[in-house]
């Protein structure tokens, strides 16, 4: 099949959930024989590079504003697919969805499927018309294209609940190959990082990740361990200023802005506990991650995280309440006294997520989802 990829910033995946969502799926789905094109941007992904391990990397222009930016390059990519046999176009994001109707107009005959990653318009970071558009992509995602995904059962309840459509459940996945212990090299030259001595979160610095609940915990915490922020702008420099400030000149608060590769690995093994302390999610690929490594998580109680950490009724993991800061600095107090216990549920989460979250099975469900039109 020919499979293009749209919607997202582009591959290999820098920071962005959907990113590193959509590598791992299309790397899988051409080591399967299909033809993989995913549309980048050139901020993102150097117009010249034009293959990742047999996926076809094709660079559009767009118009790099913040309200601008997704919409105009991902309908030069559709109709790009369009004009170039694509027989599968695969929407990411509420957002992109906006435009899923032109290949329904356009060319019937190609299948068009939309995931549907998060409620992007509860994203602080956006105004009132902008979230009105992003309504409507909601609306868009679930009415043109052929087949719709959700990444979490919460999202499926809210698409079914708001829209009447009865979507796809398709998680994320966990690479394992990813997740590999990694000794501290890198962090420990660059950042100064030692290994169990650092608090770890990793996002993207928008309002509703929540890190400015982090930064006022850990201000309030008995404990020599930093305070290690990964990631950086999403058209939202006001609130990185806001944490910054917020953390004070801490010196033990350390802002590394985004990690990739090596270094994220790095980043994940050798901390002494995980943190998301998000308002609102998908389904959380750093959760995911971090589990991944085996890591200790303290995660806000939202549905999304929950279920990365649900094994029945059991939650393998700690929570606290979304929001409060008084009850996740009492829970990270906890996690921190007592290593051996936070620990044990640590391992046992890492070994749910890998059963759970497994990237061939998630494959496969998605190549059935691309065929019966084809």
């Amino acid at each position: 099949m020919k499979i293009a990829m749209v919607g997202i910033k582009g591959i290999p995946a820098h920071y962005g959930g959907m990113e590193r969502h959509v590598e791992e799926l299309s790397l899988r789905l051409a080591a399967r024989g299909h033809q993989v094109s995913v549309y980048t941007r050139p901020y993102y992904t150097p117009k010249n590079r034009k293959n990742l391990r047999g996926i076809r990397l094709i660079s559009l222009p767009t118009i790099r504003t913040k309200h601008l930016d997704a919409i105009t390059h991902t309908a030069f990519a559709t109709l790009h697919a369009i004009r170039n046999g694509a027989e599968v176009i695969h929407y990411h994001g509420g957002g992109a969805s906006l435009v899923s109707f032109l290949p329904r107009l356009l060319k019937p005959s190609i299948k068009v499927v939309a995931t549907f990653h998060s409620l992007e318009r509860l994203h602080q970071k956006w105004g009132f018309f902008a979230r009105i558009m992003l309504k409507l992509g909601e609306w868009s995602s679930v009415t043109f294209p052929h087949e719709t995904i959700v990444v979490s059962r919460p999202l499926k309840k809210y698409l079914k609940k708001n829209y009447g459509a009865d979507a796809m459940y398709i998680p994320n996945g966990i690479a394992r190959d990813f997740t590999k212990k990694q000794p501290a090299e890198i962090i420990s030259k660059k950042f100064g990082l030692v290994t169990d001595e650092y608090i770890l979160t990793v996002a993207r610095l928008i309002p509703p990740k929540g890190i400015h609940y982090l930064i006022e915990a850990y201000h309030q915490l008995k404990t020599d361990k930093k305070l290690v922020i990964v990631g950086g702008s999403s058209y939202t420099d006001e609130y990185v200023t806001q944490v910054r400030e917020a953390a004070a000149n801490n010196p033990n608060i350390v802002f590394t802005g985004f990690q990739n590769g090596k270094t994220l690995a790095e980043l994940y093994s050798n901390a002494y506990v995980f943190v998301i302390p998000s308002e609102v999610e998908g389904l959380p690929l750093s959760l995911l991650e971090a589990t991944g490594f085996g890591k200790r998580s303290l995660a806000s109680n939202i549905p999304a995280n929950l279920e990365v950490l649900k094994s029945g009724k059991e939650i393998l993991g700690y929570t606290f309440k979304n929001k409060d800061v008084a009850d996740l600095r009492t829970k990270l107090q906890q996690i921190i006294r007592q290593p051996s216990t936070s620990q044990k549920l640590g391992r046992a989460a890492q070994k749910l997520v890998f059963r759970k979250f497994d990237w061939k099975s998630i494959t496969s469900q998605t190549e059935e989802v691309y065929r019966p039109v084809v």
